[in-house]
């Protein structure tokens, strides 16, 4: 059996947290700092089977929900940029989906991130479209929500039966999904960590569930997804994720659906 090398793992790590969050990872000081370096970046952010985009929408969304510190998300932020795996106008857009799925305080913690990075780097501000341009018909953009909720999910939405459940077609799927600053695949990922973070069992089932019928993401990749959240929520949520991936796994092999 061939052993590891610490001094290899130390290497890349340095080498993925530069990348990663965009300035070199000062040397830790404590077991805590070295499990970032030898951790995270080394074996979690190195794994082949997440691209770094997923990676890094996963990451930030996570770490906004967790009440994680401003710090861990803006390195993110500036990773995201400076890579080029997100354009600031894609960020905005995140902010904006992350408020839907964990809250509008929590996406005020993304939004400050991003508008003090953007800041940082002296970039010039996004030029996102308007939530709405213009005047619209309340029943066309229900019916249009309603559409694109099965498009989202895969299956029917509930009746509109209380201002809740109207909300649902109409902002959230009327108009938020539906904007073009951020691909479906993104905000899948964004989702997900919303749903996971809830504890809540039938959105978390339905959406990893939908995540793969809609052809997003694939099996292998919502494993990976498992262990990437949990080193933002922790692992006794992840363990409750991961139960619901490989049930929801299953039903997607045999084609049955979230509830089947």
């Amino acid at each position: 059996m061939t052993l590891l090398s610490p001094a290899d793992r130390i290497a890349r790590g340095n080498a993925i947290a530069a990348e990663v969050t965009g300035v070199a990872l000062p040397t830790p000081a404590t077991p805590y700092e070295e499990s970032w370096r030898d951790f995270i970046f080394a074996e979690v952010w190195s794994r082949p089977g997440l691209d770094r985009r997923a990676r890094f929408l996963i990451a930030m969304a996570g770490a906004a929900l967790a009440n994680g510190s401003a710090d861990h998300i803006d390195r993110y932020v500036r990773g995201a940029l400076t890579s080029g795996e997100l354009s600031l106008v894609e960020l905005r857009e995140a902010a904006l989906h992350l408020a839907v799925y964990g809250g509008w305080t929590k996406g005020a913690e993304l939004e400050a991130a991003v508008t003090r990075v953007a800041a940082a780097l002296g970039l010039t501000a996004a030029e996102c479209p308007p939530i709405q341009a213009g005047a619209w018909d309340p029943q066309v953009r229900s019916e249009e929500g309603a559409q694109e909720f099965i498009n989202v999910m895969t299956f029917p939405g509930a009746p509109p039966a209380s201002p809740y459940l109207e909300a649902i077609p109409n902002f959230v799927f009327g108009e938020m999904w539906c904007r073009p600053g951020l691909d479906q695949r993104a905000r899948r990922w964004i989702t997900l960590v919303g749903v996971c973070e809830s504890g809540a069992e039938v959105p978390i089932k339905t959406h990893v569930h939908a995540a793969m019928a809609s052809g997003n993401c694939q099996p292998d990749e919502m494993q990976e997804f498992v262990l990437q959240y949990g080193t933002q929520a922790g692992w006794p949520k992840a363990s409750v994720v991961q139960g619901a991936v490989f049930e929801m796994t299953k039903k997607i092999a045999a084609g049955l659906p979230w509830n089947g």
